[in-house]
């Protein structure tokens, strides 16, 4: 009799499942309201294309590259599985169906590319994108996939570092490869001296707010079951972000004598991505360190961009890059024996884990750097991926646009005439003259 899967394990996979999907979106919103008014839609396009192009990408090879059977030395799966072949409706991963784990990790694949958006902000080409999208998934991501949660990969088989929930494959590698397409796409004019100014904090907050809901599915559902593991996972990423809500406004009030709401979300970000490949591994006590750690690591790390000269947008290299070195990084100190089985430095375990940790960062960060610098090159000398300016692609007055401002233009338009002293009183009945003109005309 074939074995049935556990029914609690997954119902929670699916809603684990769900609550990733959504993180996507919830990335299009908080990277919307970080930019510019004229960048907004193309952000959120650049995230709702990755769902497009990589959920039929992972179906056709997705799935078998990065778990199929190993082609040799742990570095990628076969084609055995290509469109799911061979992979039935009753077949399980352990205790859940196969089907549901192959959709959980597509949506691991489906929100890293889209974390790189934000390290070129407003300057790159939609159809360099959607190349980037495909090329960079399948040539990056699918074989980092397979060194790091493939049971044969030679990150986790035979190195034997540990990665709970995506730190090195999500985090570290949309980090390093944010800093590599961030180089070839070059910066903008006076970057230095004109920030990106958010034009719509409660949208990056409603961001955040998914983003957050998301993250307990993200790291809780790697546990693959209920028990065991998931409730530390889900109580480890409250502790982490909120840790790091108190780590990172501590610096920021200390350099700019200020906290800003930028600041807060950014921090709750930084401590969700560190906890995410030690969520598993570490005590609650751990979690609390790493989180608080992680946001004033990443606090002075989103600064690095102007002594280098690298223009990485919304900080995806300085949240996303230094959060999961940390994160990854901290499994060496703080993993304890009751969670993974292994002993961090802190814990008597050694040096060992902690090495073994340090190689996995530098071997995964450095393949990701490289293998996206050559990506990005590769799409910008051939169909384009820079912009000629970093506003040509912005939609004009005839295409779609993110807000109806006509109204306030045809106000602006009318106070900007020549005109004749006049008092408050006939200033205002022009306004609300063109105001009912617009409701006439709806």
């Amino acid at each position: 009799m074939a074995a049935s899967p556990d029914t609690g394990n997954t119902a929670w996979l699916l809603a684990s499942t769900a609550m990733v999907l959504l993180m996507t979106p919830g990335l299009a919103f908080f990277y919307g309201g970080m930019v510019a008014t004229k960048h907004v839609l193309v952000m959120l396009k650049m995230s709702f294309v990755c769902l497009a192009l990589v959920t039929p990408l992972w179906l056709a090879v997705g799935y078998t590259l990065a778990f199929g059977p190993d082609l040799g030395w742990g570095l990628l799966g076969n084609l055995d599985h290509a469109f799911l072949r061979g992979v039935g409706m009753n077949e399980l991963h352990g205790s859940v169906p196969t089907l549901l784990f192959s959709c959980f990790q597509m949506s691991f694949a489906v929100i890293t590319v889209a974390l790189i958006s934000g390290s070129i902000a407003g300057r790159a080409t939609m159809r360099g994108w959607l190349v980037f999208v495909v090329a960079w998934t399948l040539l990056v991501y699918l074989p980092l996939a397979h060194w790091v949660f493939a049971p044969d990969g030679w990150v986790s088989a035979k190195l034997g570092a540990l990665d709970f929930a995506g730190g090195l494959v999500v985090e570290l590698n949309s980090g390093a490869a944010a800093l590599a397409v961030a180089i070839v796409l070059r910066k903008r004019q006076d970057f230095e001296r004109q920030p990106v100014r958010p034009h719509n904090l409660p949208l990056v907050v409603i961001g955040l707010a998914l983003l957050w809901f998301g993250w307990f599915g993200f790291n809780a559902g790697s546990a693959l079951q209920v028990e065991g593991a998931a409730p530390t996972a889900f109580l480890n990423t409250q502790l982490a972000a909120c840790a790091a809500m108190v780590g990172w406004p501590m610096v920021e009030k200390r350099r700019l004598g200020s906290v800003d709401m930028l600041g807060v979300t950014s921090a709750a970000v930084a401590g969700m991505v560190a906890i995410t490949p030690s969520c598993g591994e570490v005590s609650p006590l751990g979690a609390v360190c790493i989180g608080f750690a992680a946001g004033v690591v990443c606090a002075f790390a989103i600064n690095l961009k102007f002594r280098i000269g690298v223009d990485d947008t919304l900080d995806v290299v300085g949240v996303h890059g230094w959060g999961g070195i940390v994160g990854t990084g901290s499994i060496g100190l703080f993993a304890t024996a009751a969670m993974s089985g292994k002993q961090g430095l802190f814990y008597g375990g050694g040096f060992d884990l902690l090495w073994r940790q340090a190689v996995a960062v530098l071997a995964c960060g450095s393949f990701s750097f490289v293998a996206t610098w050559l990506i990005a090159k590769a799409i910008n000398s051939t169909v384009g991926f820079r912009t000629r300016d970093e506003y040509e692609d912005v939609p004009g007055q005839d295409e779609e646009i993110a807000y109806d401002n006509t109204t306030l233009d045809q106000i602006k338009a009318r106070l900007d005439q020549p005109r004749r002293p006049a008092g408050d009183l006939v200033l205002v009945n022009e306004v609300l003259e063109t105001l009912q003109r617009r409701e006439n005309n709806k």
